[in-house]
């Protein structure tokens, strides 16, 4: 039999690799290529190097489907929730690192998206979202968490605080689209609505453009990278199931009943209908704050203030560094 000269390499110090890249069987240490495949699409659609740092990227099966999900970091659970048309690789990878700094960060694939299962035929629901996110936190023994949503994410979080308030330690709402509270957003909503439909009667894989295009603008989608581009237009069947689903519908009282410290971050160059949106959520959630960022709706959860405010409910580090802006 031959030696393994990996082995071999690796006791003698002539080479040394991330423990995460090596698998163990009969013969010895062996490296584990279906992580290095995984890693380098991660670097595809992220342009930077990932995975290394991840505890762990498996599935689990939650509410009937099989969810993908990423731990970074130690502590008390931190839960990124993605928008519509997105996925976890959407997060920066830098702001994951600053945040796992500060607790236990789980980042997944909302069901219908990139590496979570979609059902056939796909309907799905905000309230779905939710049931999905606290199974995940239930399955991964991490409750409370500390929720982060952006967009669709941030309804997904809204409702999960009030269907299970217990299961939530603070809410981040990076400009949750909570349109139905607002007549003119909703007005907004509907031409967008609209525009999507239009598209999916055209060519079903054009619905993400045409969302982004009208969402972030244009100029957003055209600095995405080819991957990143491919991974929104293999998404349009969620963006479309998304829409078509039952939206929150949650009032001002229902708001009011929210008790955990919540942040709401909007941006300076988002469609006004968010900032509507945001504006009355502030004025209806009794322990809430709200700041602006620069940019437009895809809100970066690395924002110091961000930061600062996760920090402040974790307990955990006293000062944060600002960070550049990559994205």
């Amino acid at each position: 039999m031959e030696p393994n000269l990996l082995g071999l390499a690796l006791q003698t110090g002539v080479v040394s690799l991330p423990r995460g890249l090596l698998a163990t069987g009969d013969q010895g240490p062996r490296l584990d290529c279906s992580r290095m495949r995984r890693g380098r699409l991660e670097q595809r659609l992220t342009g930077q190097r990932g995975g290394w740092k991840s505890r762990s990227m498996p599935e689990v099966p939650v509410n009937g489907v099989r969810l993908y999900y990423e731990e970074h970091g130690q502590g008390d659970p931190i839960l990124c929730i993605h928008g519509t048309s997105s996925s976890a690789m959407v997060w920066r990878p830098a702001a994951i690192d600053e945040l796992a700094t500060l607790g236990r960060v789980i980042c997944y694939d909302r069901r219908g998206c990139t590496r979570s299962e979609r059902p056939a035929p796909y309907e799905t629901s905000v309230a779905q979202h939710a049931e999905d996110a606290m199974g995940l936190l239930q399955a991964l023994d991490a409750v409370p968490a500390v929720l982060i949503g952006r967009s669709y994410g941030g309804e997904t979080a809204v409702e999960l605080a009030l269907r299970h308030p217990r299961t939530v330690r603070a809410l981040v709402l990076l400009e949750a689209a909570l349109l139905t509270l607002d007549k003119e957003a909703m007005v907004w909503a509907g031409e967008l609505r609209a525009a999507v439909e239009a598209a999916a009667a055209r060519d079903v894989s054009s619905v993400a453009e045409t969302f982004l295009r009208r969402v972030l603008s244009d100029e957003q989608w055209e600095s995405f990278r080819d991957p990143v581009r491919q991974m929104f237009v293999d998404n349009s069947p969620a963006i479309l199931a998304e829409f078509r689903g039952p939206w929150l519908e949650a009032t001002e009282a229902d708001l009011a009943r929210i008790q955990v410290p919540t942040l709401l971050v909007a941006g300076e160059a988002s469609p006004p209908a968010f900032r509507r949106v945001t504006e009355r959520m502030a004025a209806s959630i009794p322990d809430s704050r709200t700041v602006l960022v620069g940019g437009g709706h895809f809100i970066d959860p690395g924002e110091p203030d961000v930061l600062k405010f996760v920090d402040e409910i974790l307990g955990q580090r006293a000062r944060l560094p600002p960070l550049p802006k990559e994205w």
